[in-house]
């Protein structure tokens, strides 16, 4: 009779579940990363004489400009916090309750403090760029959580606020903080949120669910013309997404945009994985999602190539398998259309700041513990790129003033998060972001490697002015790896998610679009910039344009779904993948 002995744990297990227990405590960020970055400064201050003189120089400059700004304050009259300060004001200290005594010594305090901090982390000689960004955004940071603007006693607004309110703004800031933190325990979705549930109030675009495996459904949109074009379009959305950020409400959707306009659309709905996927990785994205539904479109509708759209790490995705296509000699797409979506990942903005060997052995082994990447951590990353705007300013009102923004359809799905597996988003982590595999053709599919090199499909590139997790020049980075002789590249105003899901028409927006030969020179973000027309208004119809010239034409609406083929009407959209939290 044989006993089963428990496999003895190794040193890198140790190790792996000592970090995932730090992360607990560090909030996820990793102490080695600002701890280095502030030895390679501090080290590197030690060696700059002249540099520290000119800091103790501004320091002492400050402290006179704090002390004689107090002075005047201190006679009564009201004095603006930023009047004769050198440098940029701050705009959230411009309401004329800041120009009273001593709420205008605090600001012009701490805006004396912020100007020196700032120049202390910068242009100090032989500290690597990495480590002054990164010390530059701890910097603001805690810039941002030491702002008087935040708390009660210090902000002139809030006091008013409550004065005039008697109170009552505190007692419901108080009821909304406990209903927060009770729905947060109990993985209950934002107040207002249930009002966009999917298939009631945002993914109501008819259609069918053609298809499913165990990563993806495929949906099939039903037509609203009498004629199509013949080519049709399958949407490869993000998996740490929900594809419904593009059929949202009627007024912004781009599913039923695109249908209305004569297009047979094709959606990929990404399964929400659990601690049971954790072993799913890029090579079954590929094979499992983005060439299943590719199967599944060329078999209902047959004899037609395929325009094919990604979205973010979809669009990613989409150019991985692309590329993997053309090495097979398959001809199947049409087009590739990618909306905010990196392909080479040198300068990949501010997420660069959570992407270094010690804070991905740090995610890895939180990963690793759970099987998955909870969609909160995420969504906490983010949150501290744009502390100010995410963090301080909503816990400001909806707290101390005790308001609260109604939910809108933008917002209700930003709060539907998914997770990703731990293997998946460990090699997109590793392969993709830290090693650039796919931009120096190093990446594989299948075991063989990719090259982009090999696209020469015409192709349809989005970019977002105010990207933060897709900067758009890294964005732009892909003309330069494809070998098409149509690339087109836009770049509309809004940041990664409002910036896409624009509408038909938009009186706030603007886009510059310019189309390149292989033949023409490339130019350089700046110079494309110069040279790209502007137009006011949606980018929306500007592409659609675009995939009418890249079709061969109408032709009557094919059949949903093609049961003989093994593709049988499943359920109707939404689906089953969408609502699973």
């Amino acid at each position: 009779m044989t006993t089963k002995t428990r496999s003895t744990p190794t040193t890198k297990d140790f190790d792996r579940e000592f970090r995932a227990q730090v992360a607990q405590m560090t909030a996820g960020l990793a102490p080695t990363a600002f701890t280095t970055a502030w030895a390679d400064w501090a080290m590197h201050l030690a060696l700059s004489p002249a540099k520290r003189r000119e800091l103790q120089r501004h320091a002492l400059q400050r402290a006179q400009d704090t002390w004689a700004f107090a002075l005047r304050a201190l006679t009564g009259a009201p004095v603006s916090p930023s009047e004769g300060l050198a440098g940029d004001a701050d705009h959230r200290f411009e309401a004329q309750d800041w120009s009273r005594f001593p709420f205008n010594v605090y600001a012009r305090a701490y805006q004396n403090n912020v100007a020196l901090l700032k120049d202390a982390v910068r242009d100090v000689g032989g500290v690597t760029e990495y480590h002054g960004e990164l010390l530059e955004f701890a910097v603001r940071l805690l810039l941002d959580a030491t702002s008087p603007s935040n708390y009660l006693a210090s902000n002139p607004e809030l006091l008013a606020l409550t004065q005039s309110e008697r109170g009552q703004n505190l007692v419901r800031g108080l009821q909304h903080l406990i209903e927060d933190i009770e729905r947060t325990l109990k993985g209950i979705e934002p107040v207002g949120a249930e009002e966009f549930a999917p298939g009631k109030t945002v993914a109501v675009t008819p259609g069918k669910v053609v298809f499913r495996n165990e990563l993806i459904e495929l949906i099939q949109y039903e037509p609203t013309t009498k004629q199509v074009y013949a080519e049709p379009l399958l949407i490869v959305p993000a998996w740490i997404m929900k594809y419904y950020i593009l059929d949202l409400s009627a007024r912004n959707s781009l599913v039923k945009y695109l249908v209305d306009q004569g297009h047979t659309v094709f959606m990929m709905s990404w399964k929400n994985p659990d601690e049971k996927d954790r072993d799913i990785g890029m090579d079954d994205y590929v094979t499992k999602g983005l060439r299943a539904a590719l199967d599944a479109v060329t078999a209902i509708v047959p004899k037609r190539k395929v325009h094919a759209v990604g979205y973010c790490i979809g669009g990613t995705l989409l150019s991985i398998g692309a590329a993997a296509l053309a090495r097979d000699k398959d001809e199947r797409l049409a087009s590739v259309t990618m909306f905010a979506a990196q392909t080479d990942f040198s300068e990949p903005g501010e997420l660069a700041f959570f992407i270094n060997p010690s804070q991905l052995a740090m995610l890895e082994a939180t990963m690793h513990r759970k099987g998955v990447l909870e969609s909160r951590q995420m969504g906490g990353a983010f949150t501290l790129l744009r502390a100010q705007d995410l963090l301080w300013q909503p816990m400001i009102k909806n707290y101390l003033k005790g308001k609260r923004d109604p939910m809108i359809d933008l917002m209700a799905w930003n709060a539907d998060g998914t997770r990703m597996p731990w293997r998946m988003h460990s090699e997109y982590l590793y392969r993709l972001y830290l090693d650039n595999e796919l931009a120096t053709n190093r990446f594989p599919v299948d075991g063989k490697l990719i090259r982009l090199s090999d696209l020469s499909v015409p192709m349809f590139i989005v970019g977002t002015e105010t990207d933060h997790v897709a900067p758009w020049k890294s964005v732009y980075k892909v003309d330069n790896l494809v070998r098409s002789d149509d690339v087109t590249f836009l770049l509309t105003s809004g940041g990664h998610n409002a910036g896409i899901v624009s509408g038909p028409v938009h009186p706030k927006r603007h886009y510059r679009i310019r189309t390149r030969r292989l033949a023409d020179p490339h130019l350089a973000p700046e110079d494309w910039l110069e040279a790209a027309a502007k137009h006011e208004g949606s980018w929306w119809p500007a592409w659609q344009g675009w995939l009418v010239e890249h079709s061969s034409g109408k032709t009557k609406p094919p059949a949903i779904g093609a049961p003989g083929k093994g593709y049988r009407v499943i359920e109707n959209a939404p689906g089953r993948y969408v609502r699973q939290r």
